[in-house]
């Protein structure tokens, strides 16, 4: 795609992605396993992106809030402990890792479908245990990890649809 005789942003991030050859990295010896053209263009395909666009867009917004409250409490006064700025920071940074993959689930790699499909059950277990841990978190960062959560077990959801779960098969080995 090609703006007044510019590279897209998204054709010039793929091309340095691929240079440094990120997809062997973090796929593994499914890097090169990409899924059939027809399937990624299917309207259900490119709808359920869109709205695991739109959740992680949330929790981005999620993510600053918690960073927002902890400096106005800052700034009012309040002691906000390591642990809160510890958890904004991570959740932020956690999104960020969850947009890679989503990216390059979304050009077909069944890799990154498969490390958001995991992530997006591991990390609201992980969150809502550690939110269950008395005395760790205010109040209001409680309430942030069980929104964290529920968007993240959204994301989860449209991953495991019928659709999706048809749209990326897992790889066929080969024989041996």
């Amino acid at each position: 795609m090609r703006h007044h005789g510019l590279v897209s942003l998204p054709a010039r991030a793929d091309r340095l992605w691929c240079r440094l050859h990120l997809d062997r990295l973090a796929g593994g010896r499914q890097a090169d396993y990409v899924i059939r053209e027809d399937m990624l263009a299917h309207p259900d395909t490119v709808r359920s992106f869109r709205w695991i666009r739109w959740l992680l867009v949330a929790e981005t917004v999620v993510g600053l809030a918690a960073i927002v409250v902890a400096v106005l409490l800052t700034r009012a006064g309040e002691t906000v402990a390591w642990a809160v700025w510890f958890r904004a920071t991570v959740v932020l940074l956690i999104t960020l890792t969850l947009y890679v993959f989503a990216w390059r689930a979304q050009l077909g790699y069944y890799w990154a479908y498969q490390r958001l499909r995991l992530f997006s059950r591991v990390f609201p277990v992980v969150t809502l245990v550690v939110a269950a841990i008395p005395g760790l978190y205010p109040f209001w960062m409680v309430i942030e990890q069980i929104v964290f959560s529920l968007l993240m077990v959204g994301v989860g959801d449209v991953l495991t649809s019928d659709h999706m779960r048809s749209t990326f098969p897992k790889p066929v080995r080969a024989g041996r």
